[in-house]
């Protein structure tokens, strides 16, 4: 498991002899990030230009699926990996490295690993990426031939939508009991139509970005654009940048807002990922709607602070650090304070001293 969960589980209290052994299951596409950072600008045509800082980790769907198993919650993740040395590398950081269950995923013989170089830079980042769609696996190639029409029994899973497109296992893991989350990425059509989202009627949540919500509802205010989603799905989740973030639970009305954790931001890959995990996880447990967009926006904030997508992810171990950090300093705001109090049972006693450093990511060196 990872070295960044100190053995919390934050469904321990929940768990039933018949409950499903997945806590979440996701699919997508496993790329080998290639994170360069220190760059004082952006790339200049013609020159070379040399970062301070770089690093190598799976990324991709591998972002979302290590956040959630810092997090503690049992990840079950169907993707392809190449049969090169980058799919062999990101196979065992996930399995070994972070405990997540790649029983559903296979590897595929002559087809090599997508690649994603990230460039970090005035709190921004710019990527490149190379690959190629790998090709549907054989029924011979998955244990029970059974993926994508059905995948595992999950208490959670988590869809990223695409306009136009159905993907036949949303609608079963939605029959299965499993609650969907989703996300979405830009409409490259340029139509912006919900009703395009064929799968977004399974879903539990839609978690968008501000400019696509508000796209998407034809709205010109985030706020306003999150109660219109909340006709089309129970629970809507606006991220608001460094504003934080906005959600309405259309089922009882209750609205909640967070406002972000100001923090010196590293590299924000796979920030987003981390806020839905986080989110996903107080879901889970049962926890109230303020206290769920608090928490997303707390591991997001503490993610960005380190280099790459998966790597940054945090675990309890951060998130307690970072509790008996900000608790300690004498000038901080009691209501800001009392905003995560809820965080005092859940964490450990004893926590590693603030900042943490997690191990430098690299690809090459042995025993």
């Amino acid at each position: 498991m990872s070295t960044t969960n100190p053995g919390i589980d934050p469904l321990l209290g929940l768990r039933a002899p018949q409950d499903p052994a997945c806590d979440v299951f996701l699919t997508g596409t496993v790329f080998l990030d290639i994170i360069f950072t220190g760059l004082d600008s952006a790339p200049v045509r013609g020159t070379e230009s040399w970062a301070r800082g770089m690093g190598s980790s799976p990324g991709g769907v591998a972002n979302m699926a290590t956040a959630l198993a810092r997090l503690g919650l049992r990840t079950s993740l169907a993707a392809a990996f190449g049969d090169d040395h980058y799919g062999e590398y990101c196979w065992d950081a996930l399995e070994q490295g972070e405990g997540i269950d790649l029983s559903m995923s296979h590897t595929v013989p002559g087809w090599h690993s997508p690649v994603t170089v990230s460039m970090a830079y005035e709190g921004e980042r710019t990527m490149v990426s190379h690959g190629h769609e790998a090709p549907p696996p054989a029924a011979s190639e998955v244990p029970g031939g059974t993926f994508p029409h059905c995948p595992p029994r999950a208490r959670a899973a988590i869809a990223s939508l695409t306009p136009g497109r159905s993907d036949p296992w949303v609608a079963s893991a939605a029959r299965n009991g499993a609650l969907v989350f989703a996300d979405v990425g830009w409409d490259e059509t340029g139509r912006w139509d919900l009703d395009a989202l064929p799968d977004l009627g399974h879903c539990l949540a839609f978690l968008p970005n501000a400019e696509e919500a508000m796209r998407y509802t034809r709205t010109d205010c985030p706020r306003a654009a999150a109660h219109a989603l909340a006709e089309r799905v129970p629970l809507a989740v606006v991220t608001l940048g460094a504003e934080g973030a906005y959600a309405v639970d259309g089922r009882t009305g209750t609205a909640a807002e967070v406002p972000a954790i100001e923090v010196e931001a590293l590299d924000p890959t796979g920030a987003g990922d981390v806020f839905v995990a986080g989110f996903v996880t107080g879901t889970l447990a049962g926890w109230p709607l303020a206290d769920r967009l608090a928490f997303a926006g707390l591991t997001a904030a503490l993610s960005v602070q380190e280099f790459g997508g998966s790597l940054s992810a945090p675990g309890w171990a951060e998130v307690a650090a970072w509790w008996q950090q900000v608790r300690t300093c004498a000038d901080q705001d009691p209501a800001a304070l009392e905003r995560y109090a809820f965080l005092e049972e859940l964490l450990p006693a004893d926590s590693r001293a603030w900042p943490l450093r997690r191990a430098v990511p690299t690809i090459g060196f042995r025993q």
